[in-house]
This record gives C-alpha cells, structure tokens and sequence, in this order.
C-alpha cells in the first residue's frame, strides 16, 4: 500500500539548508566505520547527532551493512539530484525504507528481537495476541479468516493462530524477506500479492500505519513549511518548501498555538491506507494497534520537536539521515484523524484507547491463569515483565493505542 505521495508543492523547492548536520558526515560519532576510536558505549538511550548535544558511541556496522548504507544513499542522492535538488521526506522515506535489496524493510538484516534494532510486543510473548484473540472471537464465522498487513517476523500469526487453530490466515506484506520469515513462522499461512475484492473477515495492521511515508512539517511563526531532503556533497540536509494549501488547511488551527520553531509531521498516507481497506473490508473488523496519540495532543505546542525518530540497535536517534537503509524510520500516528477518516468512511468505532485498558478490559486477568500455567520461576518473571512492558504508561500502556472499527453488510 506504500507509495509516492504527492504535495502539490513538489516543484518548488527552498535553497535554505537547516540540517545541523550538513556537510559534517557522521564521522563524529566513531569515524569512518571504526578508522576512529570510539568513545565508551554507554548502552541503549536517545542518541543525537545534533553538534550541541552529547553524543553517544554506536556501535558500527560491519564492511558489508557499510557499504550496502553507501549503495542506498547514492541512489538516494542521484534521485535528489534527477529530481532538481530535492525530495518529499515522504519520497526519502520510501526509498530508504522500501528500495528493492536495499531498503530497510526489503534487505536481509535481522529487525526484530533482542540482537535488532527495536522490540515488538509478539517478539515478547503471547500476551498480546492472548487477549486480541478474546476480542476476535466475535468474527470467526466470518469465512476469510484474518488478513495481517506488514507481518513483521510472524510472530503475532503463529500465536494467534495457536488460540484460533481453525481461523485462516494470510498476509499481505511488500517484503519478500519478511514474507519468508512469516512463511517459516505459520506454514499454512496464505501470502496475498495485493488487496481483496472483499473480504469477510478481519484486517489486522500491528505497527503497520507508523511505518508508512510521512511528510515533515515546520512552522516558523508566520507559515507552514514543507521540510524536504536535500544534499550538500554526499551527505543529506533539509531545505524548505511551502507546504501544500490542503494540509497548511489541516494544521493551521494548531499552529497557531505553537511556538516557533516548531517541527512535526503530517499523514496523508495513512489516511489513503485506510480508505482502500474499507473498501476492500465486505464485513468484519479492521484492527489497528501503533503508538499515536489524539490530535489535540499529537500537535501539542511542547511536542515542538514532533516525533520523527531513528531506530539503531535499539538506540533512538533525531537524524533520520543517519546510515540510511539500516535504521529504522518512524513517527508516530495521529489517532484523531484516522477515527474521523473512519467515521466518514462507514466504519463503525467498536473500541478505541490505550493498550492498556485493552488488554484488561479484553480479559487479561481471566486469562492470565492460563498463561502462566506450566511456567517455572524464571517464566513466571518473563510473563510478569511482559505485562509490565505491556501495561505501565511509562512503557507501552498509554504510548500504544488500540482502534478496533466494524463493517456491516447492509440488510
């Protein structure tokens, strides 16, 4: 469902460079690839390439990620260079995220799990798909069984599939990598090439909509920017643009509360996304599960820095421009506007709230008997810990929400 996503203000480009990083590389944080002594690794935090703010060692990648980061940000910059100067974030984001044998979610490098770069709640047991299996129960006479959007590993498959042994199962993911991956996890799991016609059943997207393309956005106190990527030598900064007069529309009630600068992003993608499911959904349920907030809240004027962020091994990075193709980039989902794109769409909101409140009002006390059956004392202690991953608003209880939405067929 990714694509290109088009601005309306694609051919006029700013020729302000305003990435703190232009021109210096990343050779300040351990050299060219290691040629250059590292500073102590201090562990996992948030990590900044911005030159007035403590760096962090990284641990570098080996000759081979290097040089398929390199193959990545040359192509990139030829496409910036075609294109008369610049780029959507949107476009930089496709490219890094999904160029074919190189993107991030498209090459063989490990993602998931403790040895990756970030954490899923599948990844830390059955928890999650314990208690969403309660909430399913309601359509599984529904004959198409459930369609996963983006599968990741497959985790989530084979524990749901385990709690619905006779649900069928399918994906539809752009990755012949993680295809694999989920072909190795649930063997009898269909692989769908593109959207039904109509399906009967449920739509499941865990961590899907964050990962779609996104614009970045800066208000300057006076006027909406499109922020874009541009080169200096070999490496990316930004540059501004205006941005289009359909999501200046959008953002000028909340910018007018802002402080100046202030940075954030825009998701017109994710709102297509939503639509081309509905209208494939004949019946069912479309379940949606990301971190976001409400829109009041996601364009508060102290989230200034918005939330674009970079994935590293398991470091959280502010330079999206940061080895491409081996981090991960994401920004988190705006929950408002796909529950009003909902309601104009025909969905029906069944649930909507924190993750949290999900798997306790879906029964995690009930079921929890059942998941710590047979553990030992060190299983207990992981099954405790997940649910506290899980459940704690510092962790993922409040960041991550739940959108559970309904269609009908009409009598």
């Amino acid at each position: 469902m990714q694509g290109d996503v088009t601005t309306g203000a694609g051919q006029v480009a700013g020729d302000l460079c305003t990435h703190a990083a232009c021109g210096a590389g990343n050779e300040d944080t351990f050299g060219v690839f290691g040629q250059k002594e590292p500073m102590r690794d201090t562990g996992p935090g948030f990590v900044t390439h911005s030159p007035d703010r403590r760096k962090f060692s990284l641990p570098p990648p080996d000759l081979e990620a290097a040089a398929h980061s390199a193959a990545l940000r040359g192509r990139i910059l030829a496409r910036i260079a075609a294109a008369g100067g610049s780029i959507s974030f949107a476009d930089y984001l496709e490219a890094v995220l999904y160029t074919p044998g190189l993107g991030y979610y498209m090459a063989g490098q490990r993602r998931f799990g403790p040895d990756g770069d970030f954490v899923t709640a599948p990844e830390m047991g059955p928890v999650l798909a314990t208690v969403l299996a309660r909430w399913l129960e309601d359509y599984r006479n529904l004959g198409d069984g459930i369609l996963e959007f983006g599968g990741g590993s497959g985790a989530l498959a084979r524990q749901l599939r385990a709690i619905l042994p006779s649900t069928p199962y399918a994906f539809l993911d752009r990755s012949a990598d993680l295809v694999a991956q989920q072909a190795k996890a649930l063997p009898e799991g269909r692989v769908l090439q593109d959207l039904p016609e109509a399906w009967r059943g449920v739509f499941l997207a865990h961590e899907v909509l964050d990962a779609l393309p996104f614009l970045a956005v800066e208000w300057d106190g006076e006027r909406l920017w499109e922020r874009r990527v541009a080169m200096q030598g070999d490496d990316f900064c930004w540059t501004l643009a205006p941005l289009a007069a359909e999501h200046a529309a959008t953002l000028r009630p909340y910018a007018e509360h802002w402080p100046a600068p202030y940075q954030t992003e825009i998701r017109p993608l994710a709102e297509a996304w939503l639509a081309a499911a509905a209208a494939s959904l004949a019946e069912g349920a479309l379940v949606l599960i990301d971190y976001g907030q409400e829109s009041s809240e996601y364009y508060h004027p102290q989230r200034r820095q918005g939330s674009l962020r970079a994935y590293y091994r398991h470091r959280v990075l502010d330079d999206p421009f940061f080895l491409p193709g081996l981090c991960d980039l994401t920004a988190h989902v705006d929950f408002g506007a796909l529950r009003r794109a909902a309601a104009r769409l025909g969905l029906r909101e069944r649930w909507y709230g924190p993750l949290a409140r999900f798997l306790v009002e879906g029964g995690l006390a009930e079921l929890y008997p059942g998941l710590a059956a047979g553990r030992d004392g060190r299983g207990l202690l992981a099954l405790n810990n997940e649910i506290k991953r899980l459940t704690l608003p510092q962790e993922m209880g409040e960041s991550f929400k739940v959108l559970l939405l309904e269609k009908t067929l009409l009598k």
